[in-house]
């Protein structure tokens, strides 16, 4: 009966963990203008950022400042957005960085963790990914 419970209960895990890590619940922010910049604050770890999608006005500079949970996890925040003026690729520690920007173009434009440990899943496979909508 133990090896049937213990058997049980391993399986149970394994299926969260599969199902589970791929598809983040969505945490929405939606930046406020203030004094001509939009401020979104950002954390990152354990393959997940929060929120993790992010919405901010075109031409509004942002300012971005992220970190990352405690850990010795290596983590990164990458959004690849050149026709927009995005072009992010900057490790995260745990202490607060202040990335600036202004989005030049209307969109959805992807974020990632491009962070990967070898014979493992991406950290973004694993759920470190989001959305930055850039809206009128």
């Amino acid at each position: 009966m133990k090896i049937l419970t213990t058997t049980v209960a391993a399986l149970l895990v394994t299926a969260v963990a599969v199902l589970g890590a791929d598809a983040p619940a969505e945490k929405r922010f939606v930046a406020e203008v203030k004094d001509g910049v939009q401020s979104v604050e950002m954390t990152g770890g354990g393959y997940y950022f929060d929120p993790n999608v992010v919405v901010v006005k075109v031409n509004v500079p942002v300012a971005l400042t992220i970190r990352k949970e405690s850990g010795i996890t290596p983590h990164n925040i990458v959004i690849k957005a050149p026709e927009a003026g995005i072009n992010i690729d900057e490790a995260i520690s745990t202490e607060p960085k202040t990335i600036r920007f202004t989005p030049t173009k209307a969109g959805n434009y992807p974020f990632e963790c491009t962070e990967r440990f070898l014979f493992f899943k991406s950290h973004r496979d694993r759920g470190m990914h989001g959305v930055l909508e850039v809206v009128e």
